[in-house]
């Protein structure tokens, strides 16, 4: 039946359940061969960090400049990023501090040889002031060689506002070129996602064959975890903000509505961009802000993923049997926030960016391959909170501005 399905709708998604299913068939009845099959999901890997470095460093700077005209809205601009900031850091907490109470990634016994290596094996501590200067790269070829990807986001991000302070002029035609450049990587992640069923199906071969079925319920709790931290988030946050702002809640749940639908739907955030501008102008958001602060908001304000990178991240370092201090989880989150920014439109870029956090802090990235593997089934809950957040931004922000009235504006529908 499932092959039916998938020969007449041969979709990514598709092809990724049927490896997974196949993958557990062969772990079951073929454990010896399935334990062996490490090598596809292992070049997969190595694959998708070849093109870490240079996504960060082209799509991070091409983002920050071409929204140069920040300068020129400065008050909205400012409101927009202290809002953004403040949201994601508070999607990235709730994420974290849900994964820490489900403990779901502690049910999953990595084999040895997938764990990290032994404590002494990590950097030592040290002092906060060399924390913060190990922050900043000596020299960004090394960085780049080390795969000290903190590093290599600080530079792109200077890097970035620099590029925005040159005149337009001059600025045009490496911006042109830096996003030609992260369109090209953006099509080699599309291409080597076409290894991701292979990869998943080989995961999950190995690891049912070395750990058995038993390693299917943690992710299954995994999910509901999810979905319970994405509704905190916009129970504890996103409803709060358009309290706060004294944005009419039912007009704008009515408004909301569709776009959420179709993001949930799709999975994909823009898809519902253009129905959510639209809905927010009829809401009453002047049009000049709307076509500033959700655009901008779908790189710098992705806050169903924050959630959900968070949480992510704390599975893997579960799974690989790490009690994460409270300064190690600080900063694994510092490093989750820079490092999602301005990569909203790379195909499973949650993966990419775990990978990326995962070297930096010495877990492995086995466990990730098994997320891989149920990602869509989060993805659709995490895509509709990221349609929601940026339509909760422009309304809060735009009811900061005294020109902004919303229409058939009446406290009691709040």
């Amino acid at each position: 039946m499932v092959g039916i399905f998938v020969a007449r709708k041969p979709t990514l998604l598709a092809w990724t359940f049927f490896a997974m299913l196949a993958g557990i068939e062969a772990g079951i009845h073929f454990p010896q061969i399935a334990a062996q099959a490490q090598l596809p999901g292992d070049l997969f890997l190595r694959l998708v960090r070849m093109v870490v470095a240079p996504l960060i460093l082209t799509s991070i700077p091409a983002g920050i400049a071409t929204h140069s005209q920040l300068r020129a809205v400065g008050r909205v601009a400012l409101k927009a990023i202290i809002y953004f900031e403040v949201v994601t850091t508070a999607g990235l907490i709730i994420g974290s501090v849900a994964e820490t109470i489900s403990g779901a990634g502690w049910d999953i016994a990595l084999p040895s040889t997938a764990r990290p290596d032994s404590p002494g094996a990590e950097p030592a501590s040290h002092a906060w002031q060399q924390t913060l200067l190990n922050l900043f790269p000596e020299n960004i070829a090394q960085a780049i060689a080390e795969n000290r990807i903190l590093q290599v986001v600080v530079f792109a991000i200077l890097f970035g506002i620099a590029l925005a302070a040159v005149p337009d002029k001059k600025r045009a035609p490496l911006v042109n070129i830096l996003h030609v450049l992260a369109d090209a990587v953006f099509q080699m992640v599309r291409i080597l996602m076409y290894l991701a069923p292979l990869a998943a199906g080989s995961a999950m071969a190995y690891t049912v064959a070395k750990m058995g079925l038993a390693t299917l319920i943690p992710l299954a709790k995994l999910v509901v975890t999810c979905y319970i931290a994405l509704i905190a988030f916009s129970l504890l946050v996103l409803l709060p903000s358009l309290i706060v702002f004294r944005v009419p809640i039912r007009r704008f749940a009515s408004a909301v509505g569709e776009p959420v639908a179709i993001g949930f739907a799709t999975t994909t955030s823009e898809a519902a961009l253009p129905l959510a501008m639209e809905r927010m102008e009829e809401l009453g958001v002047p049009q000049w802000m709307v076509s500033f602060i959700i655009p901008l908001g779908y790189s710098f304000n992705m806050c169903g993923s924050s959630v959900y990178i968070s949480l992510a991240a704390v599975f893997v370092a579960q799974a690989a049997g790490m009690h994460l201090t409270l300064g190690r989880l600080v900063e694994m989150l510092a490093m989750l926030a820079l490092a999602s920014k301005g990569m909203a439109g790379v195909p499973r870029t949650v993966l990419v960016i775990l990978l990326a956090t995962a070297s930096a802090i010495h877990i492995p990235a086995a466990p990730i391959l098994l997320i891989l593997g149920i990602d869509t089934a989060m993805d659709m809950g995490r895509t509709a909170v990221n349609v929601l957040g940026n339509c909760v931004a422009s309304a809060a922000i735009a009811r900061t501005e005294e020109k902004c009235v919303f229409s058939k504006d009446s406290n009691t529908d709040e």
